[in-house]
């Protein structure tokens, strides 16, 4: 699990990066268990919160950078 306090050292390009690599987990572990690969299902879980908090910060340094233009 990531955390987001680990997150928010990153750079947008590098969360960009990690985003996309939990999405392309995410679509590998759907494919498994649609093809019975594997039957651990709670690892979707895991990728679907791990990209929620890539997005969240994302979207946090976002509204900063937003908001520190208009200053």
């Amino acid at each position: 699990m990531i955390k987001a306090s680990e997150l928010r050292g990153l750079s947008n390009e590098e969360l960009s990066k990690k985003e996309r690599e939990t999405r392309e987990e995410l679509f590998n572990l759907r494919v498994q268990i649609a093809t019975q690969q594997t039957t651990n299902v709670s690892r979707i879980n895991k990728a679907r919160r791990d990209r929620a908090r890539i997005l969240t910060v994302l979207r946090e340094k976002t509204l900063d950078e937003g908001s520190n233009k208009s200053k």
